[in-house]
């Protein structure tokens, strides 16, 4: 499974409902303080149910909804390439479209909601059945299901499976199923091994922030070795093996626990009998505890978040490179989301353009999804258009995130998407645009009626004074440095150039 589309919804800064579409490498850019960072943390709180880096608070609900009375917080995700079968009780595999357990797009969507900030209610959205006779069937035990079959006179080969139970029942009615969109909620007692078996096919999803505690207990060296731990432990041939290895020490404690009580009765009959043997079952053994102090540490066994903060993400970045490099190489690979705020941080330039090569090439391996904020303007000239998420709000105040489509930008350039994600106003940039109206042919229409300023100029050799409008004073101050005779443009001239020439080209100038 992979991630398609995730909805936040009284969450922090994002009032209303906010649909945001996933592909396999997604950057987040936007002004400070804007949510790049909640959304990540939003993903970090569904996927790791409060056990992750991000515990849910009553600060992270909406400020404006919670002066209304609404507490209610939602975090929803959509996923797509799913599994041809899988298992959701345990009586025996199914297909979750035969389960009317996919939304009207196909897909499986669920959603987390939080009263209060409270412990997550579990729902899938599904075009499912709401004909009262076959309602909620997902709800039911098996028992209640052949008393549906039996009322009905409804036949069905194999009544031991739930699954072909509910198959017969649905078939039964196929022509008055009612199909509408609902929410099933599946934290309901009934209900709760049907989740408990789906979320086992969810990604891994992981968060790497950017600032973080200078502490023994600093994770951000720890989490992906941790995380690597998890990933390994999903490959189904390892789990079967330590499965077995598991039966074989039960079986054996087993015997020796029969033959002691054996034993006792021989001596103690009225003891042993109120004697059972407490051995854990497999469902309840966690591996990933027995790794659980995993790490890397540095010379003489100095732990890595007493070094410095750009040799701690010099080895997160490595780590991704390395994991791009099995993940090309490997088969069945579990799914796995990285999320990671700002790369860029303490990074040396070349440091950064490796580490988006590394991005870029594990969001190919399948499937395998980066999610990414930067503050970084070079970051977002090493992306693809398709790659980059604008946060912006819209004209009523609420936050809305874009994908930047090259064709419907009136200058397509990445420069453009940095002056709109952080009204990065430069040199490179004004030269685009001049180049760009110049190239439609349209300078002279752009410098009519604008006003003219003194600009001293050299030629052949000699000095000469001309009026020009203040974009070509800019331009000729960018192309001739050296020219000492005029005064350096300000930041606060170069803005507005650069906006005087933008408003022109979304005004004259086709962007086909």
């Amino acid at each position: 499974m992979i991630i398609k589309t995730i909805k936040l919804e009284n969450f922090r800064s994002f009032k209303r409902e906010v649909a945001i579409d996933f592909s396999n490498l997604n950057v987040f850019v936007g002004e400070n303080d804007i949510g790049k960072s909640t959304i990540l943390e939003a993903l970090d709180i569904f996927f790791n149910d409060n056990k992750g880096v991000i515990k849910i608070d009553k600060e992270d609900i909406n400020i404006g909804s919670k002066r209304v009375g609404d507490t209610d917080t939602k975090i929803s995700v959509v996923f797509k390439d799913l599994p041809l079968t899988l298992t959701i009780d345990s009586t025996n595999n199914t297909i979750l479209s035969e389960e009317y357990l996919l939304n009207s797009d196909g897909c499986l969507e669920i959603i987390k909601k939080y009263s209060n900030a409270g412990k997550a209610k579990v729902f899938i959205k599904a075009n499912h059945p709401t004909n009262p006779e076959c309602l909620d069937l997902l709800l039911k035990k098996n028992s209640d299901l052949k008393k549906i079959l039996a009322g009905a006179d409804i036949k069905c080969e194999n009544k031991a499976k739930n699954a072909e139970i509910r198959k017969s029942i649905w078939g039964h009615y196929s022509d008055s199923l009612q199909l509408k969109e609902v929410e099933i909620e599946l934290t309901k007692e009934d209900a709760k091994n049907t989740w408990d078996s789906l979320q086992k096919y969810l990604p891994l999803y992981s968060l790497f922030q950017s600032d973080r505690k200078n502490s023994d207990g600093d994770s951000e060296i720890q989490d992906p070795m941790k995380l690597a731990v998890k990933e390994i432990l999903k490959n189904t041939d390892i789990t079967k093996k330590l499965n077995d290895i598991a039966q074989e020490v039960t079986q054996k404690l087993k015997d020796v626990t029969d033959k002691t009580l054996e034993k006792l009765k021989e001596m103690n009959p009225d003891v042993a009998k109120n004697l059972t043997p407490n051995i854990p079952s497999l469902e309840s053994l966690k591996w990933a505890d027995v790794f659980k102090n995993v790490s890397i540490t540095g010379d003489d066994d100095i732990p890595i978040n007493k070094r410095g903060s750009g040799v701690k993400r010099l080895i997160l970045l490595n780590f991704f490179r390395a994991e791009a490099e099995r993940r090309q190489k490997e088969e069945d690979t579990p799914s796995i989301v990285y999320a990671i705020e700002e790369p860029e941080t303490s990074q040396h330039p070349q440091h950064q353009m490796k580490l988006i090569k590394a991005f870029q090439e594990l969001s190919n391996t399948g499937n395998t999804q980066i999610i990414l904020t930067t503050h970084s303007p070079a970051i977002v000239k090493l992306l693809d258009f398709e790659n980059i998420k604008l946060i912006k709000k819209d004209e009523s105040l609420d936050k809305e995130v874009v994908s930047i489509n090259k064709k419907d930008l009136p200058y397509p350039s990445l420069n453009e998407v940095n002056y709109l994600a952080f009204f990065e106003s430069d040199a490179e940039y004004h030269n685009e645009l001049y180049g760009h109206i110049e190239a439609k042919d349209k300078l002279s229409e752009f410098k009519k009626d604008k006003e003219k300023r003194k600009y001293i100029k050299f030629f052949k050799g000699e000095e000469a004074e001309t009026q020009i409008t203040l974009t070509e004073y800019i331009r000729h101050q960018i192309h001739h440095p050296e020219n000492g005779k005029n005064l350096q443009y300000t930041s606060e001239e170069l803005q507005k150039s650069i906006s005087e020439m933008r408003s022109f080209i979304q005004k004259n100038i086709s962007s086909n």
